[in-house]
Formats: C-alpha cells, sequence, structure tokens
C-alpha cells in the first residue's frame, strides 16, 4: 500500500509512519513542523519507501499532487494541544477547517480512502461514562477559546461525512482518546510529558485545578495499531469510532504515580486554571471511551497498561 500520512512527523503520525513502513508500506509524510519535529522522522533517512515533504496542508495544489501518488491518506495534521490552540485560536480554526477541506477535496478526485483523526473533544463537558459514539456533544460559550478545537474538529467530521454521503468518498474518522508515549512533547499542553519532564528535573510537578478530573491514556503502539486495523476494514467506511483505553486515572493520581515511578523527590503543585491557561478556562472532568463498536468491528484492544506506557516514556526522556 501507499499512504499519506499528513502531520508524519508528530508524535503519533511518526509512530504512524513506522508501523506502516515495518509492514511493507509506502509511505509520504507531510508536514510543517510547527508541532511536529524532524527529530521523530530522521531514524527514517535512507529509507527508500519513506519520503517527508515539508510544507503545509493549507497548500491545495500540493496536496492534489501528493494524493495522486498514494492509496490512503491518513489525516492526523491538526493544530493540536489545549495550550496551542488558546495562544493561536485563528490559526488553529484554519488549519483544522481548511486544511482538512484541502485533503478531501484532494482524496475525491480519486475516490481515495481517508482515515481522519478526529479527537475526545469532541464530546466537550458531556459527563456520560463510557462516551459512546452517539453520545451528545456539550460546549461551553463560545467566548471560552478552548471550545474552537472541539468545534473546528466536529466540523471535519461533518465534512467527511458529508463527502462521504454525497460523493461516495470511502472516509473513516477515529476519535483518539489522550494518546500517549515516546516522542509526545509537553509544549502544548499534554500532560503526561509534561509531568515527566518535571519529575526528572525535580521541579514541583503542576497539576491544573484540584486534579480531581479523569482522564484514559492510551499507549502509542495501541492507537496506531487500531488506526491501522480500521483502515483495513472495509466495514468501517462511512463510520465514527472511538479509539483508546478505557481505564481511567485523575490527574492528581497521575501525578503521584509519575513521581512514584521516576524516584523524584518533586512535590505537587496545584494551579489554578486561569493562572494556566485564561480567566474562564473550562476542563472537562471525566472522558472514558466506549471501545465496545471498535472492538467488535476489528477486535481492538489495548495491550498496554498506563504504568507500561508511563515507563516507555520516563525512558525516552531520561535518553
Amino acid at each position: 500500500m501507499k499512504a499519506l500520512v499528513t502531520g508524519g512527523a508528530g508524535f503519533i503520525g511518526s509512530h504512524l509512519c513506522d508501523a506502516l513502513l515495518a509492514r511493507g508500506d509506502h509511505v509520504i509524510a507531510i508536514d510543517n513542523l510547527s508541532t511536529g519535529s524532524i527529530e521523530n522522522v530522521s531514524h527514517l533517512d535512507g529509507n527508500k519507501r519513506f519520503k517527508l515533504v515539508i510544507d503545509t496542508i493549507m497548500d491545495a495544489a500540493l496536496l492534489v499532487d501528493l494524493v495522486s501518488k498514494v492509496d490512503v491518506v491518513f489525516h492526523l495534521a491538526a493544530s493540536v494541544g489545549v495550550k496551542y490552540v488558546i495562544d493561536n485560536p485563528l490559526r488553529s480554526i484554519q488549519i483544522n477547517i481548511k486544511g482538512t477541506e484541502n485533503v478531501l477535496a484532494a482524496a475525491n478526485r480519486r475516490k481515495c480512502k481517508v482515515l481522519l483523526a478526529s479527537t475526545s473533544e469532541i464530546y466537550g463537558k458531556n459527563q456520560e461514562s463510557p462516551l459512546c459514539e452517539g453520545a451528545d456533544r456539550v460546549l461551553g460559550s463560545t467566548t471560552i477559546s478552548r471550545w474552537s478545537y472541539s468545534a473546528s474538529k466536529a466540523v471535519d467530521e461533518f465534512l467527511a461525512l458529508a463527502y462521504h454521503r454525497e460523493k461516495q468518498l470511502p472516509v473513516v474518522i477515529v476519535r483518539l482518546f489522550n494518546t500517549c508515549g515516546p516522542r509526545q512533547t509537553g509544549q502544548y499542553g499534554m500532560v503526561i510529558p509534561r509531568f515527566i519532564k518535571q519529575a526528572l528535573l525535580g521541579h514541583d510537578v503542576t497539576v491544573y485545578g484540584d486534579g480531581s478530573q479523569t482522564r484514559c491514556f492510551c499507549y502509542v503502539g495501541d492507537t496506531v495499531s487500531g488506526l491501522l486495523k480500521l483502515c483495513d476494514e472495509p466495514r468501517a467506511v462511512g463510520d465514527v469510532f472511538n479509539l483508546g483505553n478505557d481505564k481511567e486515572i485523575s490527574i492528581h493520581e497521575l501525578a503521584k504515580l509519575i513521581i512514584s515511578l521516576t524516584k523524584s523527590e518533586s512535590k505537587i503543585e496545584f494551579v489554578p486554571y486561569e493562572h494556566a491557561y485564561e480567566r474562564g478556562f473550562e476542563d472537562i472532568e471525566r472522558g472514558k471511551p466506549a471501545l465496545v463498536k471498535v472492538h467488535d468491528l476489528v477486535g481492538y484492544e489495548p495491550e498496554v497498561d498506563l504504568e507500561e506506557a508511563l515507563r516507555r516514556t520516563i525512558e525516552f526522556f531520561r535518553e
């Protein structure tokens, strides 16, 4: 198979490139390196089945050319991370919506399959547990910029489903829940790499809010495995799937676990949301995915538990 991976030098994208190449596929990755890193794919230098294009998905003509050379598009490129979205609200909306429209329009010329990476942020403040794919979206005011990410990714999903229904473009939508692992950066608000770096340096581990909010973290290898399974399954076309791990942990407990695993003497400091982000910031209290749908279709089950995922990530940061 020949695949185009948008955001291919990013955290998840680079691991996906590795997995595609490992099974014998040919890969073109496009990344503007705004949140990705050349270091994530530097080990692929010299691989004749891999090509990195340093450019942007905002270039519609370039995407048409790249898509003409592949069988499937894994669309992972997006503005990601709460901090990045708050600091760059206009750019985030433009990239997420216009960039996705460019990808879908280019793919539609050849009816090239598109796997669209969406997000658990779609569900917003809905506190159902677990969250199934048909759950309602519950969002805050438009004056709170963090909700723009959820809204822009929802538009991406609407666009993809519209292309499928009206133009028969084969699309698969995957909502990712808190992927973690080596190569992830804490620069844009990702909590696990931020905690690990603070603990290894002996700094206070800063928990935003009171730490009672819970998350389910999925190891990147399991995420990539699920993406490939869904891509390869014809019955997934035209549908939406959660992908992640369904074991919950509070952010306070996560901080304590990371301090323990790193054998750090760091203390935990609680930081009000308005000091960490912006006045009026609203967080998501829970985020547990229902995985029945993806399990029943492709047999997906996460294999790496949180402690092992943390150990591997801590080792990556130590190296």
